[in-house]
């Protein structure tokens, strides 16, 4: 996943290799970064490794979109999930409670969406690819807004604006 992001990403492996040298102060060739990314034997990709190309692939035209994906598939392989959620204001909203209510209505809309593509999908006991492209950006859209509600709820309680 890591190695098909970073090719895809403008400068690909050539700007890559650039960037990480420059960054660690440390030469790599881009043929010994395709190696590493590829997971050929003896070869592998840490964590540091993996966290500057991200950096990089941000800072690239559309590349934000997909920086992140390796590690949202790494946590999957544990059993653990996450979705990259956007920051919230400069010490949050004005009123923590109604940007609650207004993602709750949010919520709820999405998961009327969700609701009505289920239906349909299932309707012939299975799930198409045409399918699940929609029902799954639904899903993961209303799990970012749950994070972000999170996050308005923590906020309201540490301005003392309790629940």
């Amino acid at each position: 996943m890591l190695y098909n992001d970073v090719r895809r990403t403008d400068g690909g492996l050539q700007e890559a290799a650039r960037f990480l040298t420059e960054r660690r102060g440390v030469s790599i060739h881009p043929e010994a970064l395709r190696k590493k990314l590829r997971g050929l034997p003896g070869e592998s990709v840490d964590i540091d490794l993996a966290l500057l190309l991200s950096e990089w692939m941000q800072t690239k035209a559309g590349g934000a979109e997909y920086s992140h994906r390796w590690l949202q598939t790494v946590n999957a392989q544990e059993g653990m999930h996450c979705d990259v959620v956007p920051e919230a204001p400069a010490g949050g909203w004005k009123c923590e409670i109604s940007a609650l209510k207004d993602k709750c209505l949010k919520l709820t809309t999405k998961l009327g969406r969700i609701t009505g593509l289920m239906t349909d999908a299932a309707e012939d006991q299975r799930i198409t690819e045409e399918e699940a492209g929609p029902l799954l950006a639904l899903i993961r859209a209303a799990r970012v807004i749950l994070h972000r509600m999170e996050r308005n709820v923590l906020r309201a309680v540490g301005k003392g604006r309790g629940l």
